[in-house]
């Protein structure tokens, strides 16, 4: 018999404000001791240099991941000119160095050839996985690490500060997937020059805003149930696109044992022109969260049961 996950059954998401020097799992880990959490995941990794927003997905929110990892995603981050290493950030070993420096004007110049669908190869140091092993250990190792270039979208990118000629600061608004370290190395590379992330602050994963997040000072300070009772957000937190729909207890109770239902009679009672074909919802009864399904056929099928 499979032993029972230690720790209390909490649903929902916690925003927290990672502090550098510390990687995700670190983060998670801590938060969910505070809390007594039996379960808990995140939506998006951030590396260990980098500070900003860490969704916490907690209990069954842990199911609605994907959505928070697929919303858009905004960055500032600095490069440091004249200096690449290995990681492609300041925790690496420099691997060279130059005595170039581009000027603004170049600067913005080079940008307009990042944004938009672009093709990037992510750093040696990732966790993507080759062969069945991640990136960074096979880096770790001294091993050579050959990865396949990928696209991803940058919607827009801005120079908004040059402190010195030795840094430049940028902001970005980008999909999934796109590595501030990889772009950094990139434009440096296409200014004829080196360059590595010397600080990187992530601003927003798609619904989730710094207003809404907690620092780990914090985490640690309050009282337990009184954080839950004033910062927990709703599973829906993650997926402010996904048509909400209401059932009855009969439909509920079908559709969480794995059975369709038809959507006719669901629709009468929700906004119709949001259920199309194949369109992914939201399923609650009572305010009670049910599952994430889908429409297909004339039926709603389940995709998801959320047990709350």
């Amino acid at each position: 018999m499979a032993s029972r996950r230690k720790g209390r059954p909490i649903h929902g998401w916690l925003v927290i404000d990672k502090p550098s020097g510390l990687t995700s799992a670190a983060v998670i880990r801590i938060v969910r001791r505070t809390i007594g959490a039996a379960k808990a995941g995140h939506g998006g990794t951030l590396d260990p240099l980098a500070t900003g927003i860490l969704p916490i997905a907690l209990g069954e929110a842990t199911k609605t991941v994907g959505y928070a990892m697929d919303g858009f995603k905004s960055y500032v981050f600095t490069i440091r000119w004249g200096e690449s290493r290995n990681t492609d950030d300041r925790d690496g070993v420099v691997t060279a160095t130059t005595d170039v420096r581009p000027d603004p004007a170049a600067i913005a110049a080079v940008l307009p050839r990042f944004t938009g669908t672009i093709v990037q190869t992510p750093p040696a140091f990732s966790a993507v996985k080759v062969d069945g092993r991640r990136a960074y250990d096979i880096a770790r190792a001294n091993e050579a690490v050959v990865l396949a270039p990928r696209e991803g979208l940058v919607e827009a990118i801005a120079l908004v500060d040059r402190p010195d000629a030795d840094h430049a600061v940028f902001e970005v608004r980008c999909g999934k997937g796109v590595y501030m370290r990889s772009l950094a190395r990139d434009i440096a590379a296409a200014l004829g020059t080196l360059g590595h992330v010397s600080a990187l602050r992530r601003l927003r994963v798609g619904p989730f805003r710094e207003d809404q997040a907690l620092s780990l000072a914090a985490v640690r300070e309050m009282d337990a149930d009184a954080l839950l009772e004033r910062h927990l957000l709703p599973l829906a937190a993650a997926m402010p696109d996904v048509p909400a729909i209401a059932l009855t207890e009969i439909e509920a109770r079908r559709l969480q044992h794995g059975q369709p239902i038809a959507t006719l009679p669901v629709a009468s009672r929700s906004h119709a022109e949001r259920l199309y074909r194949d369109a992914v919802v939201y399923a609650t009864s009572s305010g009670r969260p049910v599952a994430l399904a889908q429409i297909k056929g004339g039926e709603i099928r389940p995709l998801r049961v959320l047990n709350v």
